[in-house]
Parts: structure tokens; C-alpha cells; sequence
């Protein structure tokens, strides 16, 4: 990636909406949906990291939010009526990739500055992007199984869960765990199973590739949102014990929702990164003020992105502000 030069980076930012020296501003966020712990997780930790990094910075946000029940229309016209009322950040999770870009180019029709949040725009550039590090994820979680399995003397002959191959963090989970492992020498990856993240996929595709390949011993799973299904497969095949048991089926996970934290903390998932919607938050809210106050917020070419945590039956109960336990 080419280095850009103190004017280069001064240029750009110049053509960009600023709101020099804000003191009180209002952002709209326009949920896709939110039918889930997890985006009331973000709200609550946007509203109290405004509070905090506000403070910090001399910058009161105040808050619009809306819903859209899953409908691109409904999410464009709400995002609108946000426009229309004039708020001085446009934040929104997109329902529909492409079809956000007509109103992130409206917004900055409107001289609004736009952040996509979580799931970046296809087609049309925000101000900013905020989202999980979903390739660190896979490369973390895969690189302490590696370890793991390589301690205990295990070679791994692992079936791969592969989330929806049209979301990109599904497709970078899936580059990640295998730029560790197809090297390692420890795991070898005997069959991927899509699940276009549809829980009856995760339960059918894994009872399957258990029955087709009896020789497998662990399991990678892009996501455990699902893992009531993942038990359920390994219960009907006999392979559901925590570790240290002769019938343990090496278990790797994504995301460490609260379906996944039971069962870490009885030894069932050996190793999982957390989608952290803490450190979301805070990213988020850092990003949101750096606009605010005219600062480039110095994001990558992929946007800001927050990293999770590693997760083990050794460390979960450890680790502080993880919200799948505090929000089930």
C-alpha cells in the first residue's frame, strides 16, 4: 500500500464533511434490525462511551435511533428522515450492502458525515467504516488450537462450518483459519461444510460430515450463534464430552456469543475470539468524536476495526466487560 503524503492525507480530508470543534452534536444510528442481545449490547455501549470519551474530549453526543426490521426501503427512509432533521453523524448497520450507498451519497448530498457500522458498504464510501476484525479473529482463535492440539499430540483432521460465502467476515474468517492451518503441519482440514448461517445447516451439515468422515476430531465453527445445533450434531454421533474425556471433539469457535459462554466455561469449546461488542463500542465512539472534531480518525484501508478476545475454559471467567455473559 502506497504511503500518502501529509498534503495527500490534508487534501482528502478536506473534501470531507467536518464539524470543527463540535461541542454537542446529534447522531442518527439506523439499525438494520434489532432482534438480538447483542445489538442492545452496542447501544448500551455507545451510549455509555459517549459519556466517557466525551468528557475526555469536551463533546456531548446526543442520540437518534430507529429501526428497520430488516427492510432495505424502510432503513433508507429512515435514514432520511434523519437528514431531514438534520443530525450532524449518519451511523447505520446495513440491512442491504449495496443499497446503503444511496444514502450514504445523500447524506454527504447533505454535507453529513456517513459511518457504517459493523457491515461495510459495497459500492459507495462512507467517512468512515467501524466494524470487527474478522480476519485477526480467525487467526487468533486458529493459531492457539494449533497450539493446543499440538501440545496434547493431536493431529487435527478438522471439518470447517463456513458462515455465508456472500459476508465478508464469514470470508475472511475462512482465509484466516486456513493461512494458519494448512501450514501448520498439526490441522488438516478434511471437509468444509457451508451453512449460509442457517441454523438447520449447522446441524444437518455437521451431522453429515460426521457420518462421512467418522476419522474427524475437531470442528471450526465461523460462528457460534448456532452452537445449540453444533451440540446437537455431536450429541447424535457420541462425541459430546468436555476436554480431557476420550470422546471430546476438539472444538474452535467464532464470535463467543452467549450460546457459546456455557458451555466454554465447562470445557466443551477449547478455544474461541470474541466479536467484542465492548471494544466495538469504544471504537466506534472514538471514531464518531474524531469526526466530530475535524481529526482524521485513522482508520485502514478496511475501515477501524476493533479486534476480539481470545476466550479458554482457563481464561473466560477472567475476562471483564464480555458482553454474551452480561447480556443473555
Amino acid at each position: 500500500m502506497k504511503k500518502l503524503s501529509i498534503l495527500a492525507i490534508g487534501a482528502l480530508f478536506a473534501t470531507l464533511p467536518v464539524l470543527a470543534h463540535a461541542k454537542d452534536i446529534t447522531v442518527g444510528m439506523s439499525w438494520n434490525q434489532k432482534e438480538s442481545s447483542l445489538e442492545t449490547a452496542w447501544e448500551d455501549y455507545f451510549q455509555s462511551e459517549a459519556i466517557e470519551q466525551g468528557k475526555a474530549a469536551g463533546v456531548k453526543i446526543n442520540w437518534i435511533f430507529n429501526v428497520a426490521a430488516g427492510d432495505p426501503t424502510r432503513q433508507a427512509a429512515n435514514i432520511e428522515d434523519m437528514i431531514n432533521k438534520g443530525v450532524d453523524i449518519v451511523m447505520a448497520r446495513a440491512e442491504d450492502a449495496a443499497a446503503i450507498g444511496a444514502s450514504i451519497r445523500a447524506a454527504k448530498a447533505a454535507n453529513i458525515p456517513f459511518v457504517t457500522f459493523d457491515r461495510a458498504s459495497a459500492n459507495t464510501k462512507p467517512t468512515a467504516h467501524v466494524g470487527g476484525d474478522s480476519y485477526d479473529q480467525a487467526i487468533t482463535t486458529s493459531t492457539v488450537f494449533v497450539d493446543l492440539l499440538k501440545k496434547n499430540n493431536v493431529h487435527g483432521k478438522c471439518i470447517e462450518l463456513e458462515g455465508a460465502l456472500t459476508d465478508i467476515n464469514a470470508v475472511k474468517r475462512t482465509k484466516g483459519w486456513h493461512d494458519v492451518t494448512d501450514k501448520s503441519g498439526v490441522i488438516e482440514t478434511v471437509i468444509q461444510v457451508p451453512t449460509e448461517w442457517n441454523p438447520e445447516l449447522f446441524l444437518s451439515g455437521l451431522t453429515n460430515a460426521l457420518k462421512a468422515h467418522p476419522e474427524a476430531n475437531c470442528v471450526f465453527a465461523a460462528s457460534d450463534f448456532a452452537f445449540t445445533a453444533i451440540q446437537s450434531a455431536l450429541e447424535k454421533a457420541d462425541k459430546w464430552a468436555p476436554s480431557g474425556q476420550p470422546k471430546h471433539m476438539w472444538l474452535a469457535t467464532q464470535d463467543l456469543l452467549p450460546a457459546a459462554v456455557k458451555p466454554m466455561e465447562d470445557g466443551y469449546i477449547d478455544v474461541s475470539t470474541s466479536y467484542d461488542a465492548y471494544a466495538h463500542g469504544k471504537e466506534t465512539v472514538r471514531v464518531l468524536i474524531a469526526i466530530a472534531l475535524g481529526k482524521d480518525p485513522g482508520c485502514s484501508a478496511d475501515g477501524c476495526l476493533a479486534k476480539g478476545r481470545v476466550a479458554t475454559p482457563a481464561t473466560i471467567k477472567t475476562i471483564d466487560n464480555l458482553w454474551s455473559r452480561k447480556y443473555q
